[in-house]
Order: C-alpha cells, then structure tokens, then sequence
C-alpha cells in the first residue's frame, strides 16, 4: 500500500508565492515519474508539471517560468514552488507518483494524493 499527501495549500493573494510538498510513503521499491496535476470547479484536472526520476522537468505552458517543480528522492518527495501566482492558479492542486512497490518492482503503477486547495484572491 502507498500512500502520497499534499501539504502546504493556502489562500494567497495575486503575485504571492506558495510552495506544496507531497510525501509518499508505504511499500515503495522505487518511484518514477512524479507530477503535479490542477482542477479548478466545473474543469477537468489538467498537468502542471512533471520529473522524471533522472529530475527532467516538463512543464504546462501556462505556468513556465514561474512554477518550478523538483523531489528528494531520498524523502520520495515532491515540490512545486509556485511563484507570481495568479487567480486563474485556484484550484485544487493533486500529487501523482508512478511507484515501484516492494511486492510487484517491475511494473509502476501510478498513485494520487488527496488534493490541496491553493485559492488566489486579492
């Protein structure tokens, strides 16, 4: 069983910063990619951004520049500093993490945290 939180959501006002953490933790081998992913109301979750194992980054185009996402393979945790945020940036932000468990190493099977609600507003 693996299990991934999210922490660090707020309420911050336009051009704020914030920065989510997500730990997983359980009966991990080994984690591949990591990603973090945003729904806002009535939308669907889109891609903010991504890191592969090696720390190779992809990142949506909406947020390039001022998102910066990176992990302590050490801690199996991942980090989106958020910088110059803007109001359309509200949404509930989820953790993803395609994990290696102990039990089956040689097939990665992808887990989700919770969400954190990150809501920019002056």
């Amino acid at each position: 069983q693996v299990q991934l939180v999210e922490s660090g959501g707020g309420l911050v006002q336009p051009g704020g910063s914030l920065r989510l953490s997500c730990a997983a933790s359980g009966s991990i081998f080994s984690i591949d990619a990591m990603g973090w992913y945003r729904q806002a109301p009535e939308e669907q979750r889109d891609l903010v951004a991504v890191i592969s194992s090696n720390g190779s980054t992809n990142y949506a185009g909406s947020v390039k520049g001022r998102f910066t996402i990176s992990r302590d393979n050490a801690k199996n945790t991942v980090y989106l500093q958020m910088n110059s945020l803007k109001p359309e940036g509200t949404a509930v932000y989820y953790c993803n993490a395609d994990v290696r468990t102990i039990v089956v190493p040689t097939i990665a099977f992808r887990y989700w945290g919770q969400g954190t609600q990150v809501t920019v507003t002056s």
